[in-house]
């Protein structure tokens, strides 16, 4: 996206920076799904962090308390609900009222909108993860020590996950088959990812296929970071491998009509 910013003109830059402004606007005035997404993980938050069991150190869970694994789990239903949710909606709402395809006869070409999506909900979810992992630190939870690699874990899980949403846009015909669609991804993937049974706990075939998912190989990478070492190579060529796969897929199948 970088790239292609570059090669616009300034008056293009200029169209598209307006057409980010008005998709933040669109975003402001429905805040409700933003509002559960962010709602739901901070109130996690407060009642586990209220419940001295689960911020003592646990020998089962290798030492760590079961609150210091959840907040892990918790970021990544934060990026799922946008991932998944808010921005396959956005988009299918709009080819289903024909917005794409009007955009088509216009000198602002659709994947320009894609795009600007894109810009919006990544800013939603960065700033959604600071959210929870500041609440996280105030309620006891370390803070990542690994700056650069909780980073790389966090921006590689968006870009892991953003395309399986563009692909969930592409192939649903309305807003409300992609709220069916993304349910049916949203609770496997959630589960794998530790938010209803920890990881470390997990028989080895499942937690082997957490680890193969999007959100387990960003809870592992995640809790590398926040033990000061920089993400192994494994999660992370697992969330590069989804944002290959999943966004050629998406370019391939995606409709604007």
């Amino acid at each position: 996206m970088s790239t292609a910013a570059l090669s616009l003109t300034p008056r293009q830059r200029r169209a598209f920076g307006l057409l980010v402004a008005s998709e933040i606007k669109i975003a402001i005035r429905r805040p409700i799904g933003l509002i559960v997404a962010i709602g739901i993980p901070l109130a996690l938050l407060v009642i586990f962090g209220s419940i001295p069991a689960t911020t003592r150190p646990d020998k089962a869970l290798g030492g760590i308390s079961f609150f210091n694994l959840y907040v892990p789990s918790l970021l990544m239903f934060v990026l799922i609900a946008v991932g998944l949710t808010t921005l396959p909606q956005q988009l299918s709402t709009y080819r289903q009222q024909g917005v794409l395809r009007r955009m088509s006869t216009t000198p602002v070409p659709p994947s320009w909108l894609l795009a600007a999506q894109g810009v919006v909900n990544l800013c939603v979810a960065v700033s959604m993860v600071i959210i929870v992992v500041a609440e996280g630190i105030a309620l006891g939870a370390p803070a990542p020590k690994n700056l650069a690699g909780f980073a790389v874990a966090v921006l590689l899980a968006i870009a892991g996950l953003f395309p399986i949403g563009l692909l969930i846009a592409a192939v649903a015909r309305t807003g409300s088959s992609v709220g069916i669609i993304g349910r049916v991804v949203f609770f496997p993937l959630i589960f794998l990812a530790g938010l209803w049974w920890p990881r470390e706990l997990m028989p080895g075939a499942l937690q082997a296929l957490s680890t193969a998912s999007p959100l387990g190989a960003t809870v592992q990478a995640i809790q590398a970071s926040a033990q000061g070492q920089f993400p192994p190579a494994a999660p992370l060529l697992v969330l590069a491998a989804y944002a290959v796969v999943f966004g050629l897929l998406a370019r391939r199948f995606f409709r604007w009509e």
